[in-house]
C-alpha cells in the first residue's frame, strides 16, 4: 500500500480491482483540516478516465510492474502490434487502450511497453518523435511581423501547429507529451 501523497504523474495504482495511471495530481491545502489530493487517472485496462479526490492519509494499492523495449510492427485497425527485442514475441494492444498516443507511433519504432502479471497494458514513447508532413496550408508572403503558425497533418494524422516554413515533405521533430512542434529536422 502507497500513502495518496506519493501519487505522482505517471504512478500505477490499483483500486477497486482496476489499474490506473495518474494523468494529473493536485494536491491541495487549505489553512485548517485535512489536505486533499485531486489525480485525473486513467484505466490501463478500458482507457476510460477517473477523476478522484482522496484525503491526506488515504492509502491505495501500489503495482509492480515489468518493462519491456519492444519495437512497433504494425496495426490492423483494432490492434496495435508490437515486437520483444529480447523474446522475440508478439504482444499486442487495442486502439481504445492506447487512445491519442497512436498518433505518434510509425512502423519501426522503439517504444517500452508496460506489463502487468503478463497483460500488455501501456506504452512510454520516446520525448519526441520526427514524422513527415503530408499536408500543409500555404504561407501568405509577407505575413512574417509576428511568429505567424500554420496547421500541418504528418503521415500518422497528428496535427501539428507550425512556423510558416514549414511545407509539405519536411520532417518536423515533435514532442510526445505535449504535441507541440520542436523543429524541422531535414
Amino acid at each position: 500500500m502507497i500513502d495518496v501523497n506519493d501519487l505522482r504523474k505517471g504512478v500505477t495504482f490499483e483500486l477497486d480491482n482496476a489499474l490506473y495511471k495518474v494523468l494529473d495530481y493536485e494536491h491541495h491545502k487549505p489553512g485548517r483540516g485535512n489536505a486533499t489530493i485531486r489525480i485525473k487517472a486513467r484505466n490501463l485496462r478500458t482507457g476510460t478516465i477517473l477523476e478522484k479526490t482522496f484525503t491526506s492519509g488515504d492509502r491505495v494499492q501500489d503495482v509492480r510492474l515489468d518493462y519491456h523495449n519492444v519495437q512497433y510492427l504494425y496495426n490492423d485497425g483494432q490492434f496495435y502490434h508490437f515486437m520483444d527485442n529480447d523474446t522475440y514475441e508478439q504482444p499486442a494492444i487495442s486502439a481504445e487502450i492506447l487512445g491519442d498516443t497512436t498518433q505518434y507511433l510509425k512502423e519501426g519504432m522503439e517504444v517500452k511497453l508496460t506489463f502487468y502479471m503478463g497483460e500488455a497494458l501501456d506504452i512510454e514513447l520516446p520525448t519526441s518523435v520526427d514524422l513527415e508532413v503530408v499536408e500543409a496550408e500555404m504561407a501568405v508572403r509577407g505575413d512574417t511581423a509576428t511568429g505567424v503558425t500554420k496547421k500541418v497533418v504528418t503521415e500518422t494524422g497528428l496535427s501539428v501547429q507550425v512556423p510558416n516554413f514549414v511545407k509539405t515533405g519536411d520532417v518536423i521533430r515533435v514532442d510526445t507529451r505535449t504535441g507541440a512542434y520542436v523543429t524541422r529536422v531535414n
